[in-house]
């Protein structure tokens, strides 16, 4: 099993979620998996799985059922242990594009 603090995909997904903007998601509640699965370009059954380690972590909250909407809650993932390394994950920012996030 790949290590935590090296999951690419966990990365992506999770700093696409932290960066998240309304104007990307259809919904007030959040972001479809469907609709994250497209924006990171990874196929859905990885998507849900991703967001299932970081709804565990309690960084991101899930409303409904069916659909799931999700969303980053900055609340909690400021108050990750330091060691922890979902927290090192999201917080190398080295190999990190801004450019991809943001719109100036």
């Amino acid at each position: 099993m790949e290590q935590i603090y090296e999951d690419k995909n966990l990365k992506m997904i999770g700093l696409e979620l932290m960066f998240l903007t309304p104007e990307k998601y259809s919904h007030p509640d959040g972001i479809t998996a469907v609709e994250l699965a497209k924006l990171v370009n990874l196929p859905i059954e990885e998507v849900k799985k991703k967001l299932q380690i970081l709804k565990e972590k309690n960084i991101v909250r899930v409303k409904g059922i069916n659909p799931k909407y999700w969303l980053f809650d900055e609340y909690n993932f400021q108050r990750l242990d330091d060691d922890d390394d979902i927290f090192h994950l999201l917080c190398n920012f080295e190999d990190i594009d801004f450019d991809k996030y943001f719109t100036y």
